[in-house]
């Protein structure tokens, strides 16, 4: 993670305030016409699909709250649309409370927050479902950039050009960058991601959305074998781990 300047980032927290009030001509790409058709219809996919995911939803949340303390979804502040900024509801996969020391940090590979449930909610992508109901309140759409967090805005906006561009749609459950890259850990990483957001905000079209879903199902169908293979002989590699840890087959050269 990077850090700008203290002027840099002051000149940058203005943006997390709605760009029609502030700077609107730094979005400096435009959205097709097709962006509108789509905001519709994703919508009404959200209205269609929100019950069973309800369902879905249940089971996942009552999982979460048996294998650890605090509650199964959580609320966290995201920037959306023209820097407005909402509380995106997710499934909970850290130990509860867990920013209370460390603040508003990207989590990496075997962060130890993520709890064992969580790491497989993770790894799925199943702790965005309840993200369906941002989609109907309007704040979120299916398919788009993926939004930031108000706290960290501000230094990507003061370190990486034409960063705000991605707010001119609204952010999305999937999108084009989340199909083709890994997490972000870096500042190239948001730079990459932020080139595949551009080329989708002025590309957007059925097709190309179409491949977008199909893309996602895909990646969650691997990912969940991915999760299965692992958990199958997962006891026998914590037996492992227990009972040579301290041996020197494990220590360190």
């Amino acid at each position: 993670m990077m850090y700008a300047s203290n002027a840099a980032v002051q000149r940058a927290s203005q943006y997390t305030r709605p760009l029609e009030l502030t700077a609107p001509a730094e979005v400096n790409v435009k959205a097709t016409a097709y962006v509108p058709f789509k905001v519709a219809i994703e919508w009404l996919v959200a209205l269609v699909f929100f019950i069973p995911v309800a369902i879905v939803l249940a089971i996942l949340g009552l999982a979460v709250s048996l294998t650890s303390p605090g509650g199964a979804f959580y609320r966290q502040r995201r920037v959306g649309r023209n820097g407005k900024v909402f509380d995106m509801i997710k499934l909970r996969t850290m130990v509860a409370n867990c920013e209370e020391r460390t603040g508003a940090v990207w989590s990496g590979p075997g962060d130890p927050r993520v709890t064992p449930v969580g790491r497989l909610l993770r790894d799925t992508h199943l702790d965005e479902l309840p993200q369906l109901l941002n989609v109907l309140r309007g704040e979120m759409c299916i398919i788009g950039p993926r939004p930031e967090r108000p706290e960290i805005v501000p230094e990507l906006a003061a370190t990486i050009p034409n960063y705000m561009d991605r707010l001119a749609v609204r952010p999305g459950l999937t999108g084009l960058a989340q199909v083709q890259l890994p997490p972000d850990l870096s500042e190239l990483d948001v730079r990459r991601k932020l080139a595949y957001d551009r080329f989708y905000i002025e590309h957007a079209n059925l097709l190309l959305d179409l491949r977008i879903v199909v893309s996602t199902c895909l990646f969650m169908f691997a990912s969940a074998l991915e999760a299965l293979r692992f958990a199958v002989v997962r006891t026998y590699g914590r037996r492992v781990e227990a009972v040579y840890a301290t041996t020197a087959l494990l220590e360190k050269a």
